[in-house]
């Protein structure tokens, strides 16, 4: 062990992060006592059992550590395959993650983390998606690409692929957190994707090189997708689906949750329209997250965002509070003034005020909509 003084701070961050009985959280206890890796291998067994959580099994993982080989390999291959290795010390470790209780202790990464990424929306969902479940969450990525949030998701099959791709569409950024390593594109046939997104954003992973995408890994990467974002989108999403682990996560970092709502009778959105009823915001538009989560973007989200509010018109408060209700889909006037509580006269006449300064137009039967 005498040589490993000499080893770089890394080496020591990818031990800890290899010797599988630790795991994030009790490496973090570790080093609030010690304060870095290198310290915790230099410690004798009586100092590192006073720490909580760490019994005579872990503190023999760690005294009699002997894979600096390994640890070696993992630094060779990152370089072979121009991988980033991120350390939870770096500048460059995403500061919302570094904030979680389990952060990974070293991230694998292509592309880059960029300051404005903490700007970001997770987007989770089916990976037997519908159609109607596909172009949901291909046409709310595209915007909030195009408005300059960043998209978080996970590169699986369905909903995930079509957030990355709505996103890049939209010419936004886009972060992929993976369940396997980072060389081991999964499923197979989203490795051209995972290029794109390199370039536009980042991929990232918390397993070592040659992670096979084993089931377990999944719900553990969904803490890093929710912890990456300020809230997270589910689009599809059945009663047992795994994306409802993520929501779990986001509810535990206090983030907030919103939901598409699908077909009543369709099996892929139970798990979504379940969440609505327990209270997650329901959403259909992209513009409805931006709104709600307005306070935590101030003066951050760019001009083209803002663009279509500031060419409106003045507008009195209830007849913003109406134009809030609307969409571009027409709406009948009895479902608008349920909606918003007033008479069937006074939403009328505000629909009127609205519709002669070229804001909403009225289609046949009492159908109005945004123009």
């Amino acid at each position: 062990m005498g040589h490993t003084h000499i080893m770089s701070d890394l080496q020591f961050w990818l031990a800890l992060n290899i010797i599988p009985e630790i795991g994030p959280v009790v490496a973090r206890r570790l080093l609030s006592v010690f304060g870095n890796p290198e310290i915790i291998f230099s410690m004798p067994a009586g100092e590192l059992r006073k720490v909580e959580g760490v019994g005579a099994t872990r503190v023999n993982c760690i005294t009699g550590f002997s894979q600096w080989d390994l640890v070696r390999r993992e630094i060779d291959t990152a370089d072979k395959k121009g991988v980033q290795l991120v350390p939870l010390n770096d500048p460059h470790y995403p500061e919302g993650l570094r904030r979680i209780h389990g952060a990974p202790l070293v991230l694998y990464m292509k592309g880059a983390f960029m300051e404005s990424d903490k700007y970001a929306v997770a987007m989770v969902g089916s990976r037997a998606s519908t159609a109607y479940g596909k172009l949901m969450a291909g046409r709310i990525a595209e915007k909030f690409g195009s408005s300059g949030l960043t998209v978080v998701s996970g590169l699986a099959r369905g909903i995930d692929t079509e957030s990355h791709k709505g996103a890049l569409k939209g010419g936004g950024r886009t972060i992929a957190v993976l369940g396997s390593g980072i060389d081991v594109p999964y499923p197979a046939a989203n490795r051209g994707l995972m290029g794109a997104i390199e370039f536009s954003g980042a991929v990232i992973s918390e397993f070592p090189f040659g992670t096979p995408p084993n089931k377990p890994n999944f719900p553990r990467r969904n803490r890093i997708i929710s912890a990456l974002s300020l809230g997270t989108v589910v689009v599809e999403a059945a009663l047992d689906s795994g994306s409802l682990i993520t929501v779990g996560y986001a509810l535990e970092q206090g983030k907030e949750v919103y939901a598409v709502p699908g077909n009543a009778t369709s099996g892929h959105s139970r798990g979504t329209n379940d969440l609505i009823k327990k209270g997650a915001k329901l959403v259909e538009r992209a513009e409805e997250v931006i709104e709600d989560l307005g306070p935590q973007l101030k003066g951050f989200l760019n001009e083209e965002m803002l663009y279509s509010e500031k060419k409106l018109p003045a507008m009195s408060d209830d007849e913003a509070s109406l134009y809030r209700h609307m969409s571009l889909d027409p709406k009948h006037i009895d479902d608008l003034t349920r909606e918003i509580n007033v008479t069937s006269a006074k939403a009328l006449s505000i629909l009127l005020r609205l519709e002669l300064k070229g804001i909403v137009r009225q289609s046949r039967g009492k159908h109005f909509s945004l123009n």
